[in-house]
């Protein structure tokens, strides 16, 4: 927080974790203490109920549409796959996709983590992702390298394997 709002001087005024995994929504107090507004899976917050973690303020299921100024980002939930409530975010404008943990840097020839796994949802929601953003330009995972459809391309074969 201290850098986004000191040296890129940016207010953090909402949060959308993509999953209830720890390296996603660690800070979720802390953000809820300094006011800012979270947004989450409904699976996400059911789990964090479980779980007994901090718990997310607002719930979607299937979709969340914001505005950050002029931009449109929409929050959507295609399926489970790294997680049972992974979520996915597309900046129509920009045509840029935060894929979250269901997508690896193109470099990475295994899994990942599969420890929560939804392994028999990961591919048809792969395949729901490439086909619901078919002109995303700029693909982010959580962990590695941006890059194009091919990150998502080389999550499905790895999935073939």
């Amino acid at each position: 927080m201290k850098y986004i709002t000191d040296s890129l001087h940016v207010t953090v005024v909402g949060f959308v974790p993509s999953h209830w995994y720890e390296d996603c929504m660690g800070g979720l107090a802390y953000l809820t203490n300094t006011g800012v507004k979270s947004y989450a899976n409904q699976l996400t917050i059911d789990i964090t109920h479980e779980k007994a973690l901090p718990v997310p303020q607002n719930a979607f299921t299937n979709l969340l549409n914001l505005k950050l100024n002029d931009i449109g980002i929409s929050c959507y939930y295609l399926g489970g796959g790294h997680t049972a409530d992974n979520i996915v975010v597309w900046i129509l404008s920009e045509k840029i996709l935060f894929a979250g943990c269901m997508a690896k840097d193109i470099h990475l020839t295994g899994l990942g983590n599969l420890a929560d796994a939804v392994v028999n949802e990961r591919r048809p929601t792969i395949e729901k992702l490439i086909a619901k953003f078919p002109a995303t330009k700029i693909v982010i995972p959580c962990h590695g390298l941006v890059g194009g459809i091919d990150i998502s391309l080389h999550i499905k074969d790895l999935l073939s394997k």
